[in-house]
């Protein structure tokens, strides 16, 4: 699927998606989310690492606050259409949505957020659906839900609780606050802090970085790690026996050929 508002470049081993709507700050729509979400599931085996950055001065503003309003955006659905088609309808078209950003859970390469300028609503959840957050250190990030009357509903609550912990989540969802770049170091929100003029040169240092891994190893370590969020310390135990018997057995088997 291409999206106008969407550009997706490819070299080598590394695949950068960029959010191309500068004049409106990135801001989101149902259809960016579809798109985002068939690029998620459509990476080739040969992409190890996946960017996802922001044109001009933000990464991404959140939704699109024409959807709120009567007119809406043309061509996309409003907010009125969907709160207007009942519970049923809500519930799967926020489905819908959700997968533009749940579905890089399922993506086999690393996903690395380069986040600048302003990450709100949804362009935060789209920064906490990465594996990886990397920063310019005039970055901030905002929940801003609350204030409209609505809660985070893109997939965002999960990762959020699992790297700040339940307490500083609520209060950051509750009052809409802004939480700066060194702050959302110091909480573990985000992985890593650059001078924006740098940001692109310290983005590509950790890709490189990643890329150092064994392909292997660098795929089987992405759902294994994300098994330990979700299960027992007995169950972690099986997966890393079962990854490591799989990558043992490859690597014996080179080793024979």
């Amino acid at each position: 699927m291409t999206h106008p508002h969407l550009r997706v470049e490819t070299d080598g081993p590394v695949r950068t998606l960029t959010l191309d709507h500068p004049e409106k700050r990135n801001a989101q729509t149902p259809s960016l989310w579809a798109a985002l979400a068939e690029e998620a599931r459509s990476v080739p085996e040969a992409v190890r690492v996946v960017v996802l950055r922001g044109a001009g001065d933000a990464f991404s503003a959140g939704i699109d606050t024409a959807m709120f309003t009567p007119e809406g955006v043309p061509g996309e659905e409003s907010v009125a259409q969907l709160a207007g088609g009942g519970p049923e309808v809500i519930q799967r078209g926020i489905a819908a949505y959700q997968e533009g950003f749940t579905a890089w859970a399922e993506c086999p390469a690393v996903v690395v957020a380069q986040v600048h300028g302003y990450a709100i609503g949804a362009g935060f959840q789209l920064a906490l659906s990465a594996d990886l957050r990397i920063a310019a250190l005039d970055a901030w990030f905002a929940m801003r839900e609350t204030s409209l009357g609505l809660v985070p509903d893109l997939g965002g609550t999960w990762p959020l609780v699992h790297l700040v912990g339940y307490a500083r989540a609520l209060e950051i969802c509750a009052t809409g606050r802004k939480v700066s770049a060194p702050e959302a170091h110091s909480i573990g929100l985000v992985g890593s802090l650059a001078p924006a003029a740098d940001l692109d040169e310290a983005t590509a240092s950790l890709v490189e970085a990643l890329l150092a891994a064994p392909t292997a190893a660098l795929r089987a370590l992405k759902p294994l790690l994300q098994g330990a969020t979700q299960g027992d310390r007995e169950s972690q135990l099986a997966r890393e026996r079962e990854t490591q018997t799989g990558l043992l057995q490859a690597m014996l088997g080179g080793f024979g050929s």
